[in-house]
C-alpha cells in the first residue's frame, strides 16, 4: 500500500508539475526489488550490478540497431539530443506558458518517461542501485558503524576513479562535437559509470562527518532535511516551477548557470534551516504525514 501511494504520488507529481520525477520509477522497482529483501548483502549487490550493467549494455547496443531506424526515429532521437530552433521554441513558449499550456509539452515528455525510458534504462539503473543500496545497508556501511578508516578508503577510492571518468566522458563529447554517436550511446558510459563512484565517494565522506560531528547543528539540520525527504524533493519542484514556468515568474530558459546554481544552494540552505524548524513542532513532514496517514488509512498525529 505505501509503495502504490508513492507510485500515485510519482503520477500526479510527473503529470501535473515536472516531467523529472523520480518517484515513479522508485515506486514501480521497490515492488520487484521488495522480493529480494531476504538475500544475502553479496547477493543483493551482485543482482544489483548486472541490473545496471543491462541498462549499460543496451545503450551500447544502439549504434548496431540504428541502421534499422526509420528515417522519422532517427530525426526524432536527433531533435531529442540536439535540438533545433522550432524543437527549443516550442519548448519554451510551453514552459513560459500558463499551466495548461504547459500540459501540452509535459504530458508528452511524462508518458515517455513512464514508458520507453523507464523500460530501456530506469528500471534496469535504479532497481539494480536499489539492490546494491540494500546490501550495503545489511553491512552497516549507511549506519557510520564501519571504523573510519574504511569508509576514508571508501571516500579516497570512489572519488579518484569516478570523477576522472566522469571527466573523461566530458572530453570524449567535446573531442566528438557532441555528435548523437558516440554521445548518447558510448561516451554517456563514462558518467554513468562513473556517478555510481561518485556517490560511493559522498557515502564515505558523509559517514566519516557523521562519526565525527553527531549531534552538531549541520549534522541535526541534514538529518531533519533526510526525515523530511518527500516534502522537500516535492517543494524543490513547487519552487522551481514557480521561478521558472509562466505561472510564476515564467524565467524558463533566461537563467544563465552561474544563476541557477544560485537559486539551487538557495533552495538547499532554505530546506537546511527550515527542516529542523518544522519537526521541532510536528512529527512529520506535511507529505510525509499524508503519505503515512493514507497508508495506515487513518489521520496520524502531527503535532509534538
Amino acid at each position: 500500500r505505501r509503495t502504490f501511494l508513492l507510485l500515485l504520488f510519482g503520477l500526479a507529481h510527473a503529470w501535473l508539475l515536472w516531467t523529472g520525477d523520480i518517484l515513479f520509477t522508485y515506486a514501480m522497482c521497490g515492488f520487484v526489488v521488495f522480493l529480494f529483501r531476504n538475500k544475502q548483502p553479496k547477493t543483493l549487490i551482485i543482482l544489483g550490478l548486472v541490473s545496471v550493467a543491462i541498462a549499460s549494455a543496451i545503450s551500447l547496443m544502439g549504434p548496431f540497431s540504428m541502421p534499422l531506424w526509420s528515417a522519422e526515429d532517427v530525426a526524432e532521437m536527433m531533435d531529442n539530443w540536439a535540438p533545433g530552433a522550432a524543437t527549443l521554441a516550442s519548448e519554451l513558449e510551453a514552459y513560459r506558458g500558463g499551466w495548461t499550456l504547459q500540459n501540452t509539452h509535459r504530458f508528452e515528455a511524462a508518458l515517455g518517461m513512464q514508458t520507453g525510458i523507464f523500460l530501456l534504462n530506469l528500471s534496469w539503473r535504479a532497481g539494480g542501485l536499489m539492490l546494491v543500496g540494500m546490501g550495503l545497508h545489511k553491512l552497516g556501511v549507511f549506519s557510520a558503524a564501519l571504523p573510519a578508516a574504511a569508509y576514508r578508503r571508501l571516500a579516497l577510492v570512489a572519488l579518484a576513479g569516478g570523477l576522472p571518468l566522469a571527466a573523461a566522458g566530458v572530453w570524449v563529447h567535446e573531442r566528438t562535437d557532441w555528435a548523437l554517436n558516440p554521445g548518447f550511446f558510448a561516451a554517456t558510459q563514462f558518467n554513468y559509470w562513473g556517478s555510481i563512484l561518485v556517490a560511493l565517494g559522498w557515502v564515505g565522506l558523509v559517514m566519516l562527518f557523521c562519526q565525527k560531528r553527531r549531534g552538531s547543528l549541520l549534522h541535526r539540520s541534514l538529518a531533519a532535511t533526510g526525515q523530511m525527504a518527500l516534502t522537500n524533493y516535492l517543494m524543490q519542484t513547487i519552487i522551481c516551477t514557480t521561478i521558472f514556468y509562466g505561472h510564476g515568474f515564467g524565467l524558463y530558459g533566461s537563467v544563465e548557470r552561474t544563476g541557477q546554481i544560485l537559486i539551487v544552494l538557495a533552495v538547499w540552505a532554505v530546506q537546511l534551516l527550515w527542516s529542523p524548524w518544522w519537526l521541532a513542532r510536528f512529527r512529520f513532514g506535511p507529505f510525509e504525514w499524508l503519505w503515512r496517514s493514507l497508508t495506515y488509512m487513518k489521520l496520524q498525529p502531527m503535532r509534538r
